[in-house]
């Protein structure tokens, strides 16, 4: 009996002390470093990156020497016949090796290529900023998005509760006779159409949770929200015309765009080297042994030495080098129009985040005085509509008028912050601290 009291009373204790310890949620830098490690689309870039930091040490290996080293042993049987008297065979074994170097001395397309290699890395370096980017722009509209279709779900809802206490209300009245049937049936129609757009709210919010789970490879569970009066700060500087000028030069994909096009230029001069002689140094080292002599077992050893300068001077390879010539400098045009694309995606990308951080900041303050009078339309509809002055009509369209601007309120906020978001990734500044900036905004639901 003691004992099923005492497990009584822990079971209330531990109770008590779950119920009292606060909820988990995780925040966006959580979410964030939980998709750095899962993420298939930044683990394939990463992939990439490295690859690409192997065109360096490609490049380079075309200037250094190369020594190759080669052996052979090979046995002989050999039956001598002299005017139809057989002669003793003489069989023997017979082993070689040698060893071979060459270091270029004059290889203008290796020296090239050497060059093409260090602009790779670069390529592949500014392709694995922009991918973290990315990242960071894909977690916060995942984020962001999840916690819209949360605060549209319970908009939704509180919308659909004060339509169906409107409705409750409207068939009382209409019973005792106070108002028309028309009431009543305006107040069905609006909460038969607040339970469709529930049923769409949810589906949309699990779309949304979905989203982010692919990203970060497994169920956040809940999510901090963002705080009611978090405060959005303007863009510094706020002269858009600087914010474009970065963009247009030290975006990343500006970078990768103009690492290509350099690869592209030299990939030209590579070419055309092909009609180049070549000089280089030669050297090997060899040794052979084998039977030799009238008599069995007889060995003849050679070694060999040799070192000089060998020219190579291409005179016809078939019109080859010229059409590759051709083709590179139409690849290198190619590159040249991809790089002004680039600068002007990056100009209009700039633009359009610092005119989205810009009136977006207008829009928050605009809506947030809309609610204000918004909810005391809706209190003096109610009013109205309890001494007889406004129709049930009237504080559907007041109560809907609320739902409305809360959501737009909630869309406009979530817009901003990712627009700022956007803005120091079209100048490629954007990184993890300013990640570590905008979190205090948020707070556990």
């Amino acid at each position: 009996m003691r004992l099923k009291q005492s497990a009584s009373r822990l079971s209330l204790l531990l109770g008590a002390l779950i119920s009292a310890s606060p909820a988990f949620s995780a925040d966006l830098m959580q979410v964030y470093r939980d998709a750095l490690n899962n993420d298939q689309q930044y683990a394939a870039a990463r992939a990439n990156a490295e690859a690409g930091r192997e065109k360096g040490p490609q490049g380079l290996s075309g200037l250094l020497p190369t020594i190759d080293a080669s052996g052979n042993t090979r046995w002989t049987e050999n039956k001598y016949v002299v005017k139809n008297i057989s002669q003793p065979d003489k069989n023997f074994n017979s082993n070689g090796y040698s060893v071979n170097l060459t270091q270029p001395l004059f290889n203008w397309q290796k020296f090239v290529q050497y060059g093409q290699g260090k602009l790779q890395v670069v390529q592949a370096e500014a392709t694995l900023a922009q991918a973290s980017q990315d990242l960071i722009l894909r977690v916060a509209q995942a984020y962001f998005d999840v916690l819209y279709a949360k605060e549209n779900l319970n908009a939704v809802r509180s919308n659909k509760q004060a339509i169906a206490q409107q409705l409750e209300q409207a068939k009382k009245s209409f019973e005792v006779g106070t108002v028309t049937i028309t009431d009543s049936q305006e107040a069905q129609s609006r909460f038969d159409l607040a339970v469709a757009q529930e049923i769409a709210a949810e589906s949309d919010l699990e779309v949304k949770q979905y989203t982010l789970r692919v990203i970060v490879g497994k169920d956040s569970g809940e999510l901090n929200r963002l705080k009611p009066q978090a405060q959005l700060n303007p863009p510094q500087p706020a002269i858009m015309d600087k914010w474009v000028d970065a963009a247009e030069n030290v975006s990343f994909t500006v970078q990768a765009q103009q690492a290509a096009t350099e690869v592209a230029a030299k990939e030209v001069e590579r070419t055309r080297a092909g009609h180049y002689p070549t000089v280089e140094v030669i050297g090997s080292y060899g040794k052979n042994i084998a039977g030799f002599g009238i008599v069995p077992g007889d060995l003849l050893e050679t070694k060999s030495s040799i070192i000089g300068l060998q020219v190579t001077i291409p005179i016809f390879q078939g019109g080859y080098v010229n059409s590759k010539t051709r083709e590179a400098v139409a690849n290198r045009t190619a590159s040249e129009s991809a790089l002004e694309s680039a600068r002007r995606s990056a100009a209009l990308g700039a633009r359009q985040s610092f005119l989205g951080v810009v009136n977006g900041l207008a829009q928050v303050r605009a809506l947030d005085a809309a609610l204000i009078s918004s909810i005391s339309a809706l209190e003096s509809n109610k009013l109205g509509y309890e001494v007889g002055v406004r129709i049930n009509i009237d504080v559907l369209n007041a109560e809907q008028q609320v739902y409305v601007t809360k959501r737009d309120l909630a869309k406009a906020r979530f817009d901003t912050l990712l627009s700022q978001l956007k803005l120091k990734a079209a100048v490629g500044s954007l990184g993890e601290d300013d990640l570590q900036q905008i979190n205090p905004l948020f707070e556990m639901p």
